[in-house]
């Protein structure tokens, strides 16, 4: 391919060639820079899978700069355009914040599912300035707002092509610009979804309605979504529309974390055949560590990863000893994830505003400190474009041998949170961290059990997950030991936008 800069692999060819085949049938042709109107229907879905380090996140990244040389625009989920219409669109897609933010750091503009399902309603007067910013519109004069005000929202808009992110360096909070949100009513045109393995029927189901033209990439030896039966949304799709990469492309000419997630493919691997390769490696390679004992430290922002709920909230009920938190209040840094939202249907508006927000299910927040209204939290949501919020929030502390959870206190409705030091395999996927530390007694006993899935011992599939959440380092934990704390829980370390936007009617 000379469209791209990048040398592909045979099959990362292949696959490139197939999308930009199916892409041409639906009028996007990438060799000519040609874009027909976009038609009624599509050409439906296609699947590209690939283990880890199989090159899917490289073959996104050139699909959506060819599609983007090409003259498409891309739909991020901030701003769309009325102009649009008769326009060629891509929205690249991931099911966490987290997950998107792994290929924001890569070049590549993802959003959330949500962003799309849920779009933001404009004040018509800023809505001028989204306009000039995007490059559908002359420079406006909007009163109240200097000329070096538009400059630094033009100088933001260059770099991050983020429209929230643009007004707010002007000095606008969110609540300003963004009058509300809808769910999307009209379809768009191609989407690119990444960790699509994490995608249960129903999110297939509206993504279906919304693209005509869907391009799902995922790994099918991860672990299905809760209650599918162990399937995957691509397995049913035939084989034609299934693109394999087969070949591993290491990052660096070794990497050990790969060779150990690839290793747990061989059907002769044992559990303890696999944890001396994890003992041998550690000897020779500092990215990959023998763990005496969970390092607290980075329970913080890594949470310790394993199978058993029993495990997640002895380690969460040691974290918080250790730091010597009260048990009726939390303390600012301590993680949490979002377990859903309890809102009533009439609150349907400030169920969408939280979720577009980045408040949904599974996502890593960090407590900043209580709101200046009872039950309210301050909250820095992990991998958000615009990561600080104020919301009425539920917060369960699970306790050791005790069905109801401890609640410290809590808003009569709104965000539901467990607490983040620990978290199941399961809900990591589409998660990366720096260092990943995995609780390897938890999957001992999954092997002891001699549980399956799909075919492949639980204990493999579970090991694989855990071990290609880490981006640099594995610590591979074999004894029930927690290390003391080096430092108090901190917030500095959190990025903040340079105007934090609040919810509607809310107080930071």
């Amino acid at each position: 391919m000379t469209l791209t800069p990048v040398q592909f692999s045979e099959d990362q060819a292949s696959a490139f060639d197939s999308v930009a085949a199916m892409l041409r049938e639906a009028g996007v042709d990438l060799d000519d820079n040609l874009l027909k109107p976009p038609v009624g229907s599509g050409k439906g879905v296609l699947a590209v899978i690939g283990k880890a380090g199989s090159g899917k996140t490289l073959l996104l990244a050139e699909l959506y700069k060819a599609l983007e040389q090409a003259g498409v625009e891309i739909v991020s989920g901030d701003y769309e355009s009325r102009k649009r219409k008769d326009k060629r669109s891509l929205a690249i897609l991931a099911p966490t914040n987290k997950a998107a933010s792994v290929l924001r750091l890569r070049g590549v503009p993802a959003t959330t599912i949500h962003r799309i399902l849920y779009t933001p309603v404009y004040d018509p007067e800023y809505e001028r300035i989204a306009e000039w910013l995007a490059g559908e519109g002359e420079r406006p004069e909007i009163e109240g707002m200097s000329e070096e005000a538009l400059d630094r929202a033009a100088a933001f808009y260059a770099n991050n092509k983020s429209i929230p992110g643009a007004l707010a360096a002007a000095g606008l909070r969110g609540s300003d610009f963004i009058t509300g949100w809808k769910r999307r009513e009209e379809p768009l045109d191609i989407g690119f979804v990444d960790e699509a393995s994490m995608l249960d029927d129903r999110q297939f189901t509206d993504l279906q309605e919304i693209f005509p033209n869907l391009l799902l990439f995922g790994d099918p030896a991860q672990l299905a979504p809760v209650n599918q039966s162990g399937a995957m949304v691509f397995d049913g799709l035939s084989e034609p529309r299934k693109l394999e990469l087969s070949r591993v492309h290491r990052q660096e000419a070794d990497n050990p974390i790969l060779d150990l997630a690839h290793a747990l493919a061989d059907p002769q691997m044992e559990f303890h055949d696999f944890e001396r390769m994890v003992e041998e490696l550690a000897k020779r390679d500092d990215r990959v560590v023998w763990g005496q004992r969970v390092e607290v430290d980075l329970m913080a922002r890594s949470p310790v990863l394993v199978w058993r709920n029993a495990t997640r909230i002895r380690l969460i009920n040691a974290f918080r000893t250790v730091y010597q938190a009260p048990e009726d209040a939390l303390l600012a840094g301590e993680p949490l994830i979002c377990d859903g939202l309890e809102l009533p249907l009439k609150h349907r508006k400030k169920r969408l505003d939280l979720e577009a927000r980045g408040l949904i299910k599974g996502a890593q927040v960090v407590y900043l400190g209580p709101g200046r209204k009872p039950g309210f939290s301050r909250l820095h949501v992990m991998g958000a474009e615009d990561p600080q919020i104020s919301a009425a929030s539920i917060v369960k502390i699970e306790k050791p041998d005790e069905e109801e959870p401890f609640i410290p206190f809590a808003a009569g409705m709104g965000a539901t949170f467990l607490h983040g030091a620990a978290c199941t395999i399961h809900k990591a996927q589409g998660s990366q961290w720096d260092t990943v530390q995995v609780f390897a007694p938890d999957l001992f006993v999954a092997a002891r059990m001699g549980r399956m899935e799909a075919g492949q011992p639980l204990w493999k599939r579970l090991a694989y997950v855990a071990i290609t959440r880490a981006q640099e380092r594995l610590i591979w934990v074999v004894r029930n030991r927690l290390s003391k704390p080096q430092h108090d829980l901190r917030v500095d370390d959190l990025r903040a936008p340079a105007v934090a936007l609040t919810l509607e009617g809310e107080e930071t």
